[in-house]
């Protein structure tokens, strides 16, 4: 995935300013692709750029407000259906558990209780998040639920096994 399509996602349910973007990645996005407000205005001029969005409206201060191309959808559509996701293989919270041998029991214990207390809060978080929006019926809120229901569970399932994990260091 890429910013990228983030923002071609986030656009195609309706036009949208750079500022408006970045809120909706605040409520929604910063999960799961996280981006800050200098990634999504650069990323805004190379789509432009490229065509697959353009500048819908002009407001006061150079306010724009960009809107999604039949380029742009139809690059949202081609990643979608006929690029594989990329499988993250990477993470940096299983690679210390890996290597937590190297501590003292209670120091390996300590690394898991506390990813314990991280799953918590991000659950907790989550939980917040939820409460805060808006829900609608558009398909942001219909698949942005589906998507904060996956993080509220990842983050259930990780505190269980960070518990579990902290039960088999003797």
């Amino acid at each position: 995935m890429s910013l990228r399509h983030a923002l071609l996602g986030l656009l195609s349910e309706r036009p949208a300013s750079g500022y408006d973007l970045l809120k909706l990645f605040d409520t929604s996005l910063a999960t799961v692709w996280p981006a800050t407000q200098s990634q999504i205005y650069t990323e805004l001029t190379k789509l432009a750029d490229a065509g697959l969005i353009t500048v819908a409206a002009e407001g006061p201060r150079g306010r724009k407000e960009y809107a999604l191309t039949e380029q742009g959808m139809a690059e949202l559509r081609h990643w979608l259906t006929e690029t594989a996701p990329q499988r993250n293989t990477r993470s940096d919270i299983l690679l210390r558990v890996f290597f937590l041998g190297v501590l003292t029991p209670g120091q390996a214990r300590a690394y898991l209780t506390e990813l314990v207390e991280m799953s918590a809060q991000g659950e907790e978080s989550l939980r917040h998040l939820a409460e805060s929006i808006d829900w609608d019926d558009d398909n942001l809120s219909t698949y942005g639920r589906i998507v904060l229901e996956y993080g509220l569970r990842f983050n259930a399932m990780r505190r269980d096994w960070a518990e579990w994990a902290a039960g088999q260091i003797t």
